[in-house]
């Protein structure tokens, strides 16, 4: 399976979950890039898609891996190929997605008891939040210059 095979896959997992943004290898100013990146209210949800394990054994040396604050998302998944990421390899507090078919499913949820539960509790409290924040300020000025922020305010019923 190719990488961009699994960010689609990730992308279709979070927009299934409610996220009302997502966000597939958006660059910006920020340090990290995250395959994907989902915002539900306050939550946020980062998948890193891996295809091999040397990508997912090389991912570990990046700073905001060794550094948990340093990185993005309240909430943090794998998502790979079944069976190329085993559950106990995982770091602290990390889920796992696979992928079968093109269509990710849960496998570990850090976050509670039920992987059928509700997985949004508990997560990563300190987290790069700045980096958060970067990524929607730069989707929304992107909007802002191709003139599409002002269809906000052509919402049925806004005053």
């Amino acid at each position: 399976m190719k990488h961009y095979q699994l960010v689609e896959s990730g992308f279709k997992w979070l927009t299934k979950f409610g996220c009302a943004f997502v966000f597939k290898e958006l660059v910006t100013s920020a340090k990290e890039t995250p395959d994907v990146i989902g915002f539900k209210g306050s939550a946020t949800i980062l998948i890193e898609c891996k295809t091999s394990r040397s990508d997912f054994k090389s991912d570990a040396k990046k700073v905001f891996r060794q550094l948990p604050a340093e990185g993005m998302g309240r909430f943090r998944f794998y998502l790979c190929p079944e069976g190329l990421i085993k559950v106990e390899e995982l770091p602290k507090n990390w889920g796992l997605l696979y992928v079968k078919k093109e269509k990710a499913y849960m496998v570990h949820n850090p976050y509670c008891a039920s992987i059928k539960g509700n997985i949004w509790k508990g997560g990563f409290y300190k987290r790069n939040k700045d980096g958060e924040y970067s990524m929607m300020y730069s989707a929304l000025r992107r909007l802002q210059i191709l003139n599409l922020v002002g269809g906000i305010y052509k919402i049925k019923g806004y005053k």
